[in-house]
């Protein structure tokens, strides 16, 4: 096993980077996540949000901001959660049926966890595979590539098949249009949408499902009482209403994903896809320029299935952008 692939599962092992590259200088650069590196500000929090449960009202207030922030048609409800990966971890309780289909190569968390649960788990190529499937998965923009699925195109899918999980953790950073929500309620489907990757705020554990009221209502069940934080519920409910911090992060970043373009170009590695939060390139010597990379103190994402894809989130600073330029011309030149 080459050392890129003991980082092929998941992004953000900064500890495992530093262990196997104990000489990479520091300030680690973590381009393995896609995750927003200019986080929404915070700003202080009242001293009640640490040191109180939170309070039924607080967790209504981030639900509503959700709602509208998300374009919730009447009939849906929104839950919080802990992060998403909270969500996809009760799935299998959600929806009861063994046939389970992944629109893949994508996050591979679905499928581990309905395996886990004992499901027959596939995981299919074309959005018309997963018709029939008890549960059908779709994340959309996808992960790691940023294909896109038309709306539409999963309503209609939502009608043939027992359950349909989209996962739209990185769609905030796309303009409007791209999600499914508006189009609910559908039987039986079930919205997904990350707040930490958008916001920058990873670490705060916040994501969302929308639902029919009778799903939402089965969920929230599991979920139990007091399941998102009380920071969490005040600073979600802040960063979802303020749309013009929405509107110019947006801009920001299509910017910075172009730069990050560039310079992969300029390194001789082709562009696969991707999405405003992170993009995906190919290169022959991609375990190569992996190894490179660390041992300059930048960690991407590289893939066991595909040796030759890396995938690059979007730097901190200029100082970062000026590493990771040096790193990719030393190597191409």
């Amino acid at each position: 096993m080459t050392t890129a692939m003991r980082f092929a599962h998941h992004g953000g092992a900064l500890d495992a980077a530093r262990a196997a590259f104990p000489d990479a200088p520091e300030p680690w650069i973590d381009l393995s996540t896609g995750i927003n590196p200019q986080a929404y500000p915070v700003g202080a929090l009242p001293v009640d949000a640490w040191t109180r449960l939170p309070e039924a009202a607080a967790l209504a207030g981030l639900e509503a901001a959700a709602v509208r922030r998300y374009g919730c048609p009447p009939g849906v409800a929104v839950v919080a959660a802990p992060g998403t990966q909270a969500i996809i971890q009760r799935l299998p309780a959600l929806f009861a049926g063994r046939d389970i289909r992944i629109l893949g190569r994508t996050y591979g968390e679905y499928a581990r966890v309905f395996a886990a649960a004992g499901a027959a788990v596939q995981v299919v190529a074309a959005l018309g595979d997963l018709a029939g499937a008890d549960v059908a998965v779709v994340v959309n923009p996808n992960n790691p590539d940023g294909r896109l699925v038309d709306p539409a195109a999963l309503v209609a899918l939502s009608t043939e098949v027992g359950a349909l999980v989209v996962d739209e953790a990185f769609v905030d950073a796309l303009p409007p249009g791209h999600s499914v929500v508006p189009h609910l309620p559908a039987a039986r489907m079930l919205g997904l949408r990350s707040f930490g990757k958008f916001y920058g705020l990873a670490g705060l554990r916040l994501g969302f499902a929308v639902a029919r009221l009778d799903l939402a209502a089965v969920l929230r069940d599991t979920l139990g009482p007091w399941a998102v934080s009380g920071p969490a519920l005040e600073i979600g409910a802040r960063a979802l209403a303020d749309t013009a911090w929405v509107q110019a992060s947006r801009t920001r970043l299509v910017a910075e994903a172009a730069r990050l373009d560039a310079l992969l170009a300029g390194a001789g590695m082709t562009l696969i896809g991707g999405t405003p939060l992170f993009r995906l390139a190919a290169s022959a010597q991609a375990a190569s320029l992996f190894d490179a990379l660390a041992r300059a103190g930048i960690l991407t994402r590289p893939f066991a299935d595909n040796p030759t894809w890396l995938r690059f989130g979007l730097p901190e600073s200029e100082d970062a952008w000026v590493r990771l330029d040096r790193v990719l011309a030393a190597f191409s030149g």
